[in-house]
């Protein structure tokens, strides 16, 4: 597929998400990874129309099945409840890409999974899991830095070479043998050999690596950055994995990184114990020596020859007990001290122990790293595909929290529309005492029926419930019904209330609305009182004869109407009523929702009025009650 295939992409934005994204390819890796959010980002590009494009490279395209405005809104709310319970942008990128579709194999499966999902959100730490979630996403890529304290040193022009087309230069300074200078610069160096031909005995801070070596042998951070970097991610996944019982390599992975240590040697740990161990042993050699008592001659050998025999002996005493102190403080047995009184520190000697003893453990760390490493590359295959899977759970588990939560239940495919004790997703998380769930069924023979009754007593919400039923059915989703059959259709149309339109927006509207007739495509139409578009005689007749051409068909429609008396003069169509009752206590209109099949309801326009009235004070309740009396 090219860019440019896409319905309303032409040159011009082809170019712009091409920049975007860096090349064609990577847009349709992202859309192959259903990346929405990431073509929303560009400007002039909303998230409605992301949704398109990318619904259109995977074969998806839902507007074939929203034919209105309200019908789109419809389907967008549904999925903006679902994407409350995402966690993750992989999540919020699938739901966005949930679209209703028409084949009954994929609805079913998509169902099935839905349910079960249902099921184990019930029994799963819900709270736990989304506060986990919170810290994973996608892996990040990621590249070491540039280590200034890292030499990599190779005999010949033709290895330098090799490595620089390797690329490893962008981590760490590579230098020709020809080139050597001083290490002594460089925490570590890695000796990239052929042939082994430098003499390099002398430097402690060197790691040898054959030439042929891979990448990760020479720069082990090639493979560990990533792991380092996505630590607290994998951390999260593996408690992830553990609530849900997946098998996981992560215990493996992190038992590995936390078993790489850093440099184990502290230079200010040796000239801490050697200072202590001086303060000590000066105090030891003075106490000592003053009890000495010394012979004649032995007074005179001291002038002549220097230390005599029983000071020496003292000293070389102190001196080892002191040596064996620092071998216990610093893990190193040698002796910095020039025999005086008070000793002197031989600071040369000092920081040759300290270069020798850093390089040393700089040469264990790069080779723990490589070992590390090594082992971490075999795993990253099954790291990201962990990944991978807890992302894709997150996106189940939204489906299943909602189902779960809005108390969703699996509907049957069959020949009409049918639910019993349904419920608009507005009202089914309220309190469910103050709630009246209600029982509706389209079928044919009666495949077109007209809705009548109060005001505010139900007759849209009845309509956009069954819309939510029939979009959440295609879509593989449950729906707030106990039970509910439902007929999979082509349109879905869904006409809602106008003010009264000019001669241009009418003849527009009924361009967009006679058609819909002679398409031969099986629709579910919604009309939510239509009659304020145009004169109420116009308007009986334009219904009326919209009835007949549906009555005739494999459609279904649900008219929402205070004109029934003067359509039914004009054709033959079931009513259906929602008739308010009277006024409760606090003069709230009373009425049974559930619309009485076959039957007339009356507007009850007085009841309204004497509710406004009882709420009302002053001079406008005086009006109202003027009006009542003309009931």
């Amino acid at each position: 597929m090219d860019l440019r295939d896409i319905k309303g992409i032409g040159d011009k934005l082809a170019s712009r998400i091409i920049n975007h994204f860096g090349s064609q390819e990577e847009f349709f890796k992202a859309a192959s990874n259903y990346e929405v959010y990431r073509l929303a980002s560009m400007e002039g590009i909303s998230q409605r129309r992301a949704v398109e494009i990318i619904n259109t490279v995977l074969g998806n395209p839902s507007e074939e099945f929203l034919k209105t405005e309200r019908a789109v809104q419809i389907y967008e709310e549904i999925v903006q409840r679902i994407i409350h319970y995402t966690n993750t942008e992989y999540a919020k990128n699938r739901v966005l890409l949930l679209g209703p579709g028409k084949n009954p194999e994929l609805i079913q499966k998509n169902l099935e999974m839905v349910m079960e999902a249902k099921e184990k959100a019930a029994h799963l730490p819900r709270d736990e899991l989304r506060n986990l979630f919170k810290n994973v996403n996608f892996s990040q890529a990621t590249r070491p830095r540039y280590d200034t304290s890292k030499a990599i040193l190779v005999e010949s022009r033709e290895d330098y070479s090799s490595l620089m087309d390797r690329e490893l230069n962008q981590y760490a300074q590579i230098i020709h043998i020809q080139e050597v200078g001083s290490l002594d610069e460089f925490e570590l160096v890695v000796y990239v050999y052929r042939d082994g031909a430098l003499e390099l005995d002398n430097t402690p801070n060197l790691a040898m690596v054959n030439c042929d070596a891979e990448d990760l042998e020479i720069v082990p951070e090639i493979v560990l950055s990533y792991y380092h970097e996505n630590q607290i991610l994998l951390e999260n996944i593996l408690k992830i994995r553990e609530i849900l019982g997946y098998p996981s390599v992560l215990g493996d992975v992190l038992s590995i990184l936390d078993s790489l240590k850093a440099s184990g040697v502290d230079e200010k740990s040796f000239d801490t114990a050697v200072n202590q161990a001086k303060e000590r042993a000066d105090k030891e050699l003075e106490d000592a020596i003053k009890k000495v008592d010394l012979s004649g001659v032995e007074v005179l050998d001291l002038l002549n020859k220097g230390m005599s025999p029983k000071i020496q002996e003292i000293f070389d005493k102190i001196l080892k007990d002191t040596v064996k102190k620092i071998k216990y403080d610093t893990g190193v047995s040698f002796d910095p001290f020039i025999q005086k009184y008070p000793l002197e520190i031989d600071e040369q000697e000092l920081e040759r122990i300290k270069k020798q003893e850093l390089g040393k453990e700089y040469v264990r760390v790069f080779e723990e790293k490589v070992n590390a490493a090594s082992q971490l590359y075999l795993l990253k295959g099954e790291v990201e595909k962990e990944i991978q899977d807890v992302l894709e759970f997150d996106y189940k588990f939204a489906l299943g929290c909602f189902a779960y939560y809005y108390d969703l239940h699996a509907p049957q495919m069959g020949d009409g529309f049918c639910f019993k004790e349904g419920l608009h997703l507005n009202l089914a998380r309220e309190d469910s005492s103050y709630i009246q769930r209600i029982n509706y069924a389209l079928e044919s023979p009666d495949n077109v029926a007209l809705l009548t009754g109060a005001n505010s007593g139900g007759k849209t919400t009845l309509l956009e419930t069954l819309a939510q039923i029939s979009i959440m059915s295609q879509m593989g989703l449950p729906v707030c019904a106990r039970e509910a059959q439902v007929k999979l259709v082509d349109e879905l149309y869904f006409f809602s209330k106008k003010r009264s339109l000019d001669a241009g927006a009418f003849e527009s509207f009924l361009s967009t609305f006679m058609p819909i007739v002679v398409r031969e495509e099986d629709k579910l139409i919604l009309l939510d009182e239509l009659e304020a578009i145009t004169e109420l005689e116009a308007a009986v007749k334009i219904i009326s004869s919209f009835i007949n051409f549906i009555q005739d068909s494999e459609s279904f429609a649900v008219i929402v109407t205070h004109m029934a008396r003067e359509i039914l003069k004009n054709t033959a169509v079931r009513v259906d009523g929602i008739e308010a009752q009277g006024l409760d206590e606090e003069y709230n209109l009373i009425v049974d929702r559930t619309p009485r099949m076959n039957y007339f309801a009356r507007s009850t326009p007085e009841l309204i009025l004497r509710m406004v009235y009882e709420k009302s004070d002053g001079k406008l309740r005086d009006i109202y009650g003027k009006m009542l009396e003309r009931f």
